[in-house]
């Protein structure tokens, strides 16, 4: 059985760094800080009082009030970046078959804003069930498929995607897999939060994930920093157009990167706290290694899951350590240190980050470092701090790691048709 080649032919993002793929971009080669005081509620009584927040974003710039008032900023957030990448694709569903295009999207926590909303209106209330005929679609995370798919006549394979902050990067293994063995021909997938709520950030203060730093908010995102203290919290969307080589040259689609491996494992260790050594996440890589069917020293840079948790980041870093302990070109950096951490959404964003560091020739900095961790430094892994480098890479990794011991890893290539 002939394998088809995996092709990107489209991206969308809507970030705390900016509303689409560029201005997100760009956020990340200028070191772009996007912590800001939280807005969405009043966090005053809260242990964490700041995170990264959309910048200029109102909902009524792209739908109307009824659809609005229909959806779950989630549900919102992914429609946005779902469309930006399909018009960065040009696709034409009149022309596609729709039976053979699907959509597959990762979620976190979905509709955690509505769960709340509709539960404290009940609480307030009389006691008297009165909830909105929205309630369910609003906070179920495979409404999203559903609705991209809707909108754009899409009738092949249709589900979302949970593993935690892993859930956008599984989406986009399983779109890969599933044009890899010919099942579908395109899919859009991808990852959206709205997370950054009084139960997100109640939730995670509640187990000590989250940065305090409320003095300092600009730099509390500081990966693999001796000082680092928790995450901190992003909201927004990433979408990918994947699909077949063979249908995208047939088409006369642009071609941005192909995948070439992918892994997946679990660390059977603990429901929250990786493996110390990182043998969960070391096998993830060695399964992308191996399927992309290249060494480690083929590997230009890797897009880190670098959370900035005192276990997480250390973790990580000694997994690529030891795998990676005879490359003497790899650099690695922590997007979040900008953006923050997007939750189920981080993959996704972190992909279409990956994509464009093909595309671009940069590769985006850790921002916020200002003490060496003696236990990260012994590693010898080579970590970019502070200012982008302009660079060629032809192999991309991007890791996403998710509470219940989940762990992925994707490898992007530049693309050449042989």
């Amino acid at each position: 059985m002939a394998l088809n080649r995996v092709v990107i032919t489209g991206y969308g993002a809507l970030t705390p760094l900016g509303n689409n793929a560029e201005a997100f971009w760009q956020g990340l080669v200028d070191g772009v800080s996007g912590a800001s005081e939280i807005s969405h509620f009043d966090a005053s009584k809260f242990k964490t009082r700041f995170a990264c927040e959309l910048k200029d974003f109102d909902p009524l710039d792209y739908f109307d009030k009824k659809e609005v008032r229909k959806l779950d900023p989630f549900i919102l957030y992914s429609l946005i970046a779902a469309d930006e990448a399909v018009k960065h694709s040009r696709i034409v569903p009149d022309k596609l078959n729709r039976e053979r295009c699907g959509v597959i999207w990762g979620s976190g926590v979905g509709g955690l804003n509505t769960l709340i909303s509709e539960i404290n209106d009940f609480s307030t209330g009389d006691g008297t069930p009165r909830f909105s005929p929205f309630f369910i679609t609003k906070i179920i995370v495979d409404v999203v498929p559903g609705m991209v798919a809707i909108k754009y006549g899409f009738e092949g394979t249709n589900y979302s995607t949970v593993a935690a902050c892993a859930s956008s990067a599984e989406a986009i293994i399983n779109a890969y897999r599933n044009i890899k063995y010919g099942f579908q021909d395109l899919i859009i997938a991808g990852g959206s939060e709205a997370a950054i709520s009084i139960a997100g950030i109640g939730g995670f203060n509640g187990m000590h994930a989250l940065s305090t730093r409320n003095d300092d908010y600009k730099t509390a995102s500081r990966p693999y920093d001796k000082d680092r203290d928790g995450f901190v919290m992003g909201e927004g969307a990433g979408a990918l157009v994947i699909e077949s080589l063979e249908h995208a040259l047939k088409r006369k689609a642009t071609i941005y990167a192909e995948i070439t491996g992918v892994g997946s494992t679990c660390d059977a260790y603990h429901v929250t706290a990786p493996h110390p050594e990182g043998i969960g996440a070391y096998k993830a890589m060695v399964r992308a290694l191996d399927d992309a069917e290249v060494k480690p020293s083929d590997i230009d840079y890797i897009n880190t899951h670098g959370t900035s948790t005192p276990i997480g980041d250390s973790s990580e870093i000694k997994a690529i350590g030891n795998l990676f302990k005879d490359s003497d070109k790899l650099l690695v950096s922590s997007t979040k240190s900008m953006h923050g951490h997007l939750l189920g959404a981080a993959g996704a964003v972190e992909a279409v980050a990956s994509v464009m560091t093909i595309q671009k020739g940069f590769i985006p900095p850790t921002i916020n470092h200002f003490t060496d961790d003696p236990d990260i430094v012994a590693t010898g892994v080579n970590i970019l701090y502070d200012k982008a480098c302009k660079r060629t890479s032809d192999y991309v990794m991007s890791n996403a790691f998710g509470f219940g011991g989940h762990n992925t890893s994707i490898i992007f290539k530049r693309f050449n048709n042989k």
